[in-house]
């Protein structure tokens, strides 16, 4: 069958879908806050140890990313295939450099009670700070690896969720304004198996200015 000049015949799109799924661009790690290293009750050796875990991560985004270039689509398959593979491991990869990515950056502040928006969206949520504090503490000593305070765009409110790693419990259209990770590389030089410390050196540490301006440029309604 004779085509319009310049139509791709459907084995020529199919051949171009197989290896322009995505536009594969490299990342580079975002740089950290000078206040990272001059936190109170999280030493600079920790931060450091900390910040290549998310080197890692960027770095084998890229590697994954390369990979996925060049995948044979038509092998795929659920129990094992190459692209499942790759694409299960990118996920992990990518969300360890989102949740990171948010963590540092809301660190180096004097920790607190959260005013300005952010405040008044935990009090009308969960009715205090302490009540919110409270159960963002528990919900980060009963996860495995991270606890959020998000913003539910469907439910309009705010809550705390658990995530066991860097690919798990993933809310749908909420957006996360307070990353805690609780996984031990993140506390084990400071405090070794005192979570609990952590999570309240965490708290004294989180820069509210930070949190308050993702409020206001998601448009988080109050």
């Amino acid at each position: 069958m004779l085509r319009p000049p310049g139509q791709a015949s459907h084995q020529e799109i199919q051949d171009t879908m197989s290896t322009l799924a995505f536009k594969f661009e490299e990342i580079a790690p975002r740089e950290l806050r000078p206040e990272l290293y001059e936190l109170d009750g999280i030493s600079r050796a920790s931060i450091e140890a900390h910040y290549k875990l998310y080197q890692g991560y960027v770095n084998k985004r890229n590697e994954i990313l390369g990979k996925l270039a060049e995948v044979d689509t038509a092998s795929a398959n659920q129990v094992y295939s190459e692209i499942r593979a790759l694409k299960v491991d990118l996920s992990f990869a990518v969300g360890g450099i989102k949740n990171h990515e948010i963590y540092f950056e809301h660190l180096g502040g004097s920790g607190g009670a959260p005013g300005g928006a952010i405040g008044d969206l935990i009090k009308r949520d969960f009715g205090s700070i302490e009540t919110w504090r409270s159960d963002l503490k528990a919900t980060g000593m009963a996860g495995r690896g991270w606890a959020w305070t998000a913003y539910d765009w469907d439910e309009g409110r705010l809550f705390n969720y658990v995530g066991d790693a860097q690919n798990t419990f993933p809310i749908w259209n909420a957006t996360p304004l307070v990353a805690l990770d609780v996984y031990e590389h993140a506390y084990f030089l400071d405090y070794q198996t005192d979570r609990a410390s952590y999570i309240d050196a965490f708290f004294d540490n989180l820069d509210w200015d930070v949190v308050n301006d993702w409020v206001s440029r998601y448009s988080i309604p109050k």
